[in-house]
């Protein structure tokens, strides 16, 4: 047998489960420590010191830098770290943001590893950022509004791949789905995401780009705006400047649109069917959760025993129910932030990620149907708040 068969692709990741959960023990926090100054990724210079975003994609288990011309592109089977430094009011002072984006098929290596970099990072930075956990299929409003684009492609590398059965060539097809994610901060960002190239991934709302390989075919749903025609017009206009071919665009509302969806295997299927948006493997929704009441928790040791207490359900939230010696959970409805106190201890810091997954854990697995893992998850600490934690709790 030939050393490469036999051998599959590694576990994709499960965002319901977490194999992180020994982030922020007390050996972790120092190796970390001393792991964030050796790191070439975040010691070029700028990172932590120039306002401004970096990229970087997992690969192999390392922290690779993104090229910045490629930066808001994504793959679906990869897992980044996204920098986001700005400054604070009128004063050099920094303030960061830190995203671990994960691929809705990337590996549990990779995952982890982002995870575990993210965390790292906020090392290198002083313990100043506040950390994000981002899912493909419902990002948050900071993360679409640092790109005025966003592309997410099937594919990427494979950490730990090394073998596949082979599969018999297919007829090249490619579909593109491109709409707007409403709430993206300072405006609606214009997602470009590449969906299964089947008639039932079409919907009325948005704009298709369908690359047969010999021709490209444009779908224009009935009811798309004209931002999803333009960036549909950029897109085909990317795809031909490598290869030349015919390009026909049609609108839903002209009869010869059918063609598309013929050729995506639908020549059965009646018209109606395709009123319903069909999001696919990314979501359009404004929040996750959010006709639940928002709810706040303390996690504290101070008795010698951790206890995880509910302090407030359904009111406002305000700055002044948090305590300067404990951790708290905050469900928003549609994010999740964890505040560290200055004085918390070491065990109650060390514990902010897997009690926050834990909870989502417990939400999925009590509402039938739901979508709770999708929800953002965010860390702040006292004294760097950042300005989308304040907004939440001033909503």
């Amino acid at each position: 047998m030939a050393p490469h068969e036999g051998l599959v692709h590694p576990k994709e990741y499960d965002i319901k489960d977490s194999n992180v959960e020994l982030i922020g023990s007390d050996l972790d926090h120092r190796v970390k420590y001393n792991s964030a100054a050796s790191e070439p990724a975040w010691n070029d210079g700028k990172v932590g010191q120039q306002a401004g975003l970096f990229v970087w994609r997992i690969e192999n288990f390392e922290v690779i830098p993104w090229p910045k011309e490629k930066n808001g592109q994504f793959y679906d089977g990869d897992s980044y770290i996204v920098l986001h430094s700005y400054k604070v009011g009128d004063h050099d002072k920094l303030g960061h943001d830190v995203f671990f984006w994960l691929g809705s098929k990337t590996t549990q290596d990779e995952a982890g590893t982002a995870a575990y970099k993210t965390v790292e990072l906020d090392e290198f930075l002083h313990g100043a950022a506040t950390q994000h956990r981002e899912v493909q299929q419902h990002p948050s409003d900071e993360f679409l509004a640092l790109f005025r684009h966003i592309s997410i492609r099937s594919g990427g590398v494979r950490s730990g791949f090394n073998h596949v059965e082979e599969e018999e060539p297919k007829e090249m097809l490619t579909l593109l789905r491109i709409f707007k994610y409403p709430g993206a901060g300072r405006s609606n960002a214009t997602i470009v995401h590449e969906v299964e190239p089947t008639w039932e991934s079409l919907d009325e709302n948005d704009v298709f780009v369908l690359d047969k390989g010999d021709k490209i075919w444009v779908w224009q749903g009935k009811n798309c705006s004209p931002m999803e025609k333009a960036k549909a017009a950029q897109v085909v206009n990317d795809l031909t400047l490598a290869k030349h071919v015919d390009v026909e665009v049609l609108s839903q509302l002209e009869s010869r649109s059918r063609i598309i969806v013929d050729l995506l295997g639908g020549k059965e299927a009646a018209q109606s069917t395709l009123q319903a948006a069909r999001p696919g493997l990314f979501s359009k929704r404004d929040s996750v959760h959010s006709g639940n009441p928002r709810k706040l928790f303390r996690l504290s040791d101070s008795t010698g025993t951790l206890s995880f207490d509910l302090v407030k359900d359904g009111e406002p939230v305000r700055t002044s129910d948090l305590d300067g010696d404990d951790v708290f959970l905050y469900d928003a409805g549609n994010r999740l932030w964890v505040w560290q106190g200055e004085g918390a201890s070491e065990r109650e810091k060390a514990l902010w990620l897997k009690v926050a997954q834990s909870y989502i854990r417990r939400l999925q697995e009590s509402q039938e149907g739901s979508d709770a893992y999708l929800t953002p998850i965010a860390k702040v600490s006292q004294g760097h708040e950042s300005p989308a934690f304040i907004k939440a709790l001033e909503a």
